[in-house]
């Protein structure tokens, strides 16, 4: 008799303990798969970033370059249209150019900006400048302004 007691108490609890730990296991696996989600969106966004970044660095690059050529006497449009054609290489429909107010001038470099989806439109523009160097700039297009005294 002493034997079946401790069988009939062990069947007993199996039940319960059962169904408990199956739902444990389910809410660990969803909260591994959100927080893995959460990362990969993360290191999207990072990356995105990155790129911009990278694009508005080879502007101000292209930008110093142009100042540094008209800088020379014998500044011509030449150097401009140089340094507008090695724009249009580096940067997605990119265009250097000058603008000149007196005394002051400001080498402009413009391109497409990046989105964050393709196809989503204007509203997911990781840049959107308001002006660049005083002129507005439309929508979907990133801007680098350098001003500088002739």
């Amino acid at each position: 008799m002493m034997r079946s007691a401790p069988n009939t108490r062990l069947r007993r609890f199996v039940p319960a303990c059962a169904g408990s730990s199956l739902i444990e296991v389910m809410l660990a696996v969803a909260l591994i798969a959100v927080s893995a989600l959460g990362l990969i969106a993360g290191q999207l966004w990072i990356a995105r970033e990155a790129r911009a970044m990278t694009m508005r660095e080879n502007a101000a690059w292209i930008a110093d370059s142009v100042v540094e050529a008209l800088a020379v006497p014998p500044a011509s449009d030449a150097a401009l249209n140089q340094w507008s054609a090695r724009a249009g290489v580096v940067l997605p429909h990119g265009e250097a150019s000058l603008a000149e107010n007196g005394a002051v001038a400001a080498a402009r470099v413009t391109w497409d900006a990046v989105h964050d989806m393709p196809g989503a439109g204007d509203v997911d523009v990781i840049d959107k400048p308001e002006s660049c160097g005083g002129v507005a700039v439309p929508a979907g297009t990133s801007c680098v302004a350098l001003a500088f005294v002739k």
